[in-house]
């Protein structure tokens, strides 16, 4: 697995989305200038594309799962000394960090959550698969656009090509095969039992987020139940780059109270 580490001070974990990379951090990296930033690319993305190949025996070598990749990042925080951290995600890395908070609650300290969902609803798991398929017959090139037009908002598209760069390049960045196989890891991803969270949460939400739709973020805060929801104008799914400035105000706010917190 490809993992970024510096700065010093209480480690905040980052953890990309679908056709993220570490870079999906990289506008934000200003707001943790007094943390250790760990970003993590998940098995079978980016430069950890290769790590999709499991080594064992089992019949779907290979085959990736939401709990394969909460697995990844419990070894990455037992690699690199952090017991406890605070985790940063977005979008299918705000899937693995639910089921990692559920699943290894003295792990977190909070949980900063962009674009984030429970699970797929069923017409978007079709669709993910569809989308595996038409990369491994196409490419990345085959889906790359259409993800774009789809993923970022309006006034992102007219008004800020180079996000718009951004995004196409880390999709076009991918493995087509670990791609693939990491959209059928999110289109089998379950939701997790959230309700017994208990850590400082935040999400947030963009209001043209077709993908992770502001009412979402509100349902999975009240599920939560002491969750705050800060919602971007202007914004769709890549909102760590079509609002840089008011993500990392947000972020920066909500860990100066999650670090000043004692749990």
């Amino acid at each position: 697995m490809a993992v970024e580490v510096d700065g010093e001070g209480d480690p905040v974990i980052m953890v990309h989305g679908l056709g993220g990379t570490t870079n999906t951090w990289t506008p934000l990296l200003p707001a943790l200038t007094n943390s250790k930033r760990i970003r993590i690319e998940l098995p079978g993305s980016g430069r950890s594309h290769r790590a999709h190949a499991l080594q064992d025996n089992t019949p779907n070598k290979g085959q990736l799962s939401i709990d394969l990749l909460v697995d990844a990042v419990l070894r990455v925080c037992a690699q690199l000394g952090a017991p406890r951290a605070h985790f940063v995600a977005h979008s299918l890395g705000t899937i693995v960090c639910q089921h990692l908070a559920v699943r290894a609650p003295e792990r977190v300290r909070s949980l900063a959550l962009f674009g984030a969902l429970p699970a797929p609803p069923e017409p978007a798991r079709q669709g993910l698969k569809a989308r595996a398929a038409k990369a491994r017959d196409e490419g990345m090139f085959g889906i790359a656009d259409a993800i774009v037009q789809a993923a970022l908002s309006s006034s992102t598209r007219e008004q800020l090509p180079v996000v718009v760069a951004f995004v196409r390049e880390s999709l076009l960045a991918q493995d087509p095969e670990g791609y693939a196989r990491t959209c059928e890891a999110l289109a089998a991803a379950q939701p997790a039992a959230i309700e017994g969270i208990e850590v400082p949460t935040m999400l947030v939400a963009g209001d043209e987020d077709a993908v992770a739709p502001v009412q979402v973020a509100r349902d999975l805060a009240r599920r939560i139940g002491d969750a705050q929801v800060e919602v971007l104008p202007r914004c769709g799914h890549w909102m760590t780059a079509e609002r840089a400035p008011e993500c990392q105000s947000h972020l920066r706010k909500f860990l100066e109270r999650s670090m000043a917190t004692k749990t």
